[in-house]
């Protein structure tokens, strides 16, 4: 028995999750030990351990490659969504799944709210939306998360590290950093994701969310800031989308919004320039 399971747990939101749950009560799981793609082994293990709230931290979110891996993507964030959806549902147990600024399209140029209709424009953004609808559609007690541009204090190792830990390591080394201009996102930062989606599953308000840190920018205007607020010199080049090599087509504009917290009795997360100078406050001092 368990009272929490967490799923991806390893992973930079999966690890935060874990760090606030009581150990004694909670069953987390990195990849290694129980991949989410494996059914049979997943209901195994959740019908053993009856949880009353599963956490899915777990995800195919390399973005280029889910345009030439789309049944991968599906089976992580779709096909395993379902079977989670479905058996949360089975023990009357709360379901917490994260997804993605990337299920818009960002012809709205302005921040996204939970009322808006999404149009993903990759296989990532389409599989994680399909995610989505299998959750709301098949687990009554839910709560879907969309957040944005996620870094923490560990990287994602899919991706190689965070956009933070990309840049520091480019800037310290004197390479050259182009960062694109022309997509505005919402950059939040993990433990505070981790930290508002406990205090969202105390409420039991259950629902579709927007999880990121307040305000938004451009990932060259988040580059910049991550430069700055580390103390390093290091010219930050803007390019436009079209001078990099991407698969997956990307929204310009996909910052995020919530109306529906407040509701819940949650403020709003503080603003992410406050939360990366703390990130970047707590790597130095752990140096």
């Amino acid at each position: 028995m368990a009272e929490f399971v967490v799923l991806g747990a390893s992973g930079q939101l999966g690890s935060e999750v874990v760090r606030l749950l009581p150990s004694e009560a909670t069953a987390a799981f990195p990849r290694e030990r129980l991949d989410i793609t494996d059914l049979f082994h997943v209901a195994e293990t959740l019908r053993s351990l009856r949880p009353r709230c599963v956490f899915n931290c777990a995800a195919f979110v390399r973005v280029d490659d889910a345009e030439e891996m789309p049944d991968e993507a599906w089976r992580v964030n779709s096909l395993a969504v379902l079977n989670l959806a479905r058996l949360c549902a089975e023990m009357d147990a709360m379901l917490v799944h994260l997804s993605t600024d990337y299920v818009f399209d960002g012809r709205k140029k302005a921040p996204y709210t939970e009322l808006d209709v999404p149009n993903p424009l990759s296989v990532y953004g389409a599989t994680k939306l399909l995610g989505e609808f299998f959750v709301r559609a098949y687990c009554p007690r839910h709560f879907v998360v969309r957040t944005a541009a996620l870094y923490g204090r560990k990287g994602s190792r899919a991706k190689g590290g965070s956009f933070v830990d990309r840049i520091l390591a480019k800037a310290k080394s004197g390479e050259p950093l182009r960062v694109v201009t022309d997509q505005i996102t919402s950059p939040t930062y993990a433990p505070d994701l981790a930290a508002h989606l406990v205090r969202l599953v105390a409420t039991e308000k259950f629902g579709l969310y927007h999880l990121v840190n307040s305000g938004y920018c451009s990932w060259h205007e988040f580059a910049c800031a991550i430069v700055e607020l580390a103390g390093l010199t290091a010219t930050v080049e803007p390019i436009t989308s079209d001078q990099l090599p991407l698969k997956a087509k990307r929204p310009s504009f996909s910052a995020l919004v919530s109306v529906r917290l407040l509701s819940a009795g949650l403020p709003p997360l503080r603003h992410w320039k406050e939360a990366l100078r703390d990130c970047l406050s707590e790597r130095q001092q752990a140096h």
